[in-house]
């Protein structure tokens, strides 16, 4: 009875431990990808209660693009990162089912070793860019400098001319192009 008990036990404990997230080390990251290196986020992104999720939704508190960060951990779901102007860590969540991204790749999106130069943009750009607004007449590099990159499993390619985002988790909306640029915004 005793030899069941601990057997069952023992085997408790490896299925436990099994299902544990694995923090990646050093040498098992991806190229670009470093811990403890300082990195500027690439679009401006919203966050909710200290968590972003890669599902991109539209609404939480604002970090614009070029915010100074540091990568603290990654393991194959979440990568934790800390804001270097105000200290507080972020947690991106990668939900792989919409973005078709392992959690390296969704992290090379969001955060880059350089600042995205803003120069290229017109002013009005620049400006929406800062607040995570699109407005007509954005050309396709703003639009992912403003609100990022759209999940994948709506929006299979960016080369398409419409592009599918979340506000929430019940509403979205659509960023037309025509000829390059922005020419409506459906909700």
């Amino acid at each position: 009875m005793h030899k069941k008990i601990a057997l069952g036990f023992a085997l408790l404990s490896a299925l436990l431990l099994a299902g544990c997230k694995k923090e990646l080390k050093s040498e098992d990251l991806a190229p670009g990808v470093q811990l403890g290196a300082l990195y500027y986020t690439q679009f401006s992104l919203f966050q909710e209660k200290d968590n972003f999720r890669t599902t991109n939704y539209r609404k939480g508190q604002l970090i614009p693009v070029n915010t100074a960060v540091t990568l603290l951990s990654i393991d194959a779901e979440k990568a934790q990162l800390k804001l270097l102007d105000s200290g507080q860590t972020l947690t991106i969540e990668n939900v792989p089912k919409f973005t078709k991204d392992d959690m390296q790749t969704a992290f090379k999106k969001i955060a880059g070793p350089a600042k995205v130069n803003l120069a290229q943009f017109s002013k009005a750009d620049q400006a929406n860019i800062l607040a995570g607004q699109v407005q007509k007449g954005m050309d396709r590099k703003a639009v992912l400098a403003a609100i990022g990159y759209p999940p994948q499993h709506e929006t299979p390619s960016l080369d398409g001319d419409n592009w599918t985002y979340w506000s929430n988790l019940f509403n979205k909306f659509i960023v037309r192009f025509k000829n390059g640029k922005v020419d409506s915004i459906v909700d």
